[in-house]
């Protein structure tokens, strides 16, 4: 099969390629390099079931061509990153929109059927925990620019929705949770690369404000084990699906937790949000995911321990940083 895989060179999407190629696939991985790098698709150089071409979802002709070239789409572009959000908030907002309604268009029209990566971000300031795919949506005020992220995915979800409400997609839509492992860069706030760099080279790990606020880590093996059987199922399309790990751990307990395994004296910091990302932040106290409808549809759930998660990144890391 011909798959299109947008954000093809990032974190999640070169190792699905990777999954994708080795199960005989032809793979299209478009990225515009902006967060992802071509040396995440390394290991495919060479490979003939791989080709790798530079461009952005929001060229639409590019977009376009390479959807009816394809049999199947897979749409993981995004501008991603608290931290990225929060610097360059219009050029993401037109990036995760107008990249989306270029994918889901073009794929409408071939008549392609598309998964759209969203984001736990739409459950915005719910504290209905855990959070459930048909869950009511509490946002947090359109002047804030921390909330944009989470509106322009539920736009996205919203487009995807309403072309398959006019019999035009078939779409499935996979909400992620924060998904991790080896080759996520710490460079746009990405929490568990940060911390495990900082503790390896002794310097501080930075907890956002009271570090009680939890969440809960997937493997990235875990997130393309669920894409992989989403798309390959039928019974998928037409649905939204969490996908993540249910173990809850805070953010000061998992600082705590890299320290222990890196055997690190690096000192645990407390920096007020105002200080890390300007006045008025706001953030959720709690992001569980309630798995059960990818479990009952698909047969899977992810459940790479957190433990497991923290060591494959030390390992990396290690590497990476000549240790």
């Amino acid at each position: 099969m011909k798959i299109l895989v947008t954000g093809g060179a990032g974190f999640i999407g070169s190792h699905l390629s990777e999954r994708l190629v080795r199960e005989g696939h032809h793979v299209t991985a478009l990225d515009n390099l902006s967060t992802g790098s071509l040396s995440n698709l390394a290991a495919l150089s060479e490979h003939p079931g791989l080709e790798a071409v530079i461009g952005s979802v929001r060229d639409a002709s590019l977009v376009e061509d390479l959807v009816d070239a394809a049999d199947l789409v897979i749409h993981l572009a995004a501008a991603v990153g608290v931290q990225l959000i929060m610097d360059r908030p219009s050029q993401s907002l037109l990036t995760n929109v107008e990249g989306t309604e270029n994918v889901v268009r073009a794929a409408s029209r071939a008549g392609r059927k598309v998964l759209i990566a969203s984001t736990s971000e739409v459950y915005g300031k719910s504290a209905s925990v855990p959070f459930r795919e048909d869950d009511d949506i509490v946002m947090g005020p359109t002047a804030k620019i921390r909330w944009s992220y989470a509106y322009a995915k539920a736009l996205d979800e919203c487009l995807a929705v309403a072309y398959a409400h006019e019999g035009k997609l078939q779409a499935v839509i996979a909400r992620f949770f924060n998904t991790t492992g080896p080759r996520q860069t710490g460079r746009y706030g990405m929490v568990l690369p940060n911390f495990v760099s900082c503790a390896l080279q002794g310097k501080p790990l930075m907890v956002h404000g009271t570090g009680e606020q939890s969440r809960c880590f997937g493997h990235v093996k875990d997130a393309v084990e669920a894409i992989v059987r989403l798309i390959g199922t039928p019974e998928a399309v037409g649905q939204i699906f969490n996908i993540g790990n249910d173990e809850e751990i805070s953010i000061m307990g998992l600082a705590q937790r890299v320290c222990a395994a890196t055997a690190s004296s690096s000192e645990i910091r407390l920096v007020p949000y105002s200080e890390a990302y300007g006045p008025g932040f706001e953030d959720m106290p709690r992001r569980v995911p309630d798995v059960s409808r990818l479990e009952r549809v698909v047969g899977f759930r992810p459940r790479t321990p957190l433990d497991a998660i923290i060591a494959d990144v030390i390992a990396e890391k290690r590497v990476e940083l000549g240790l």
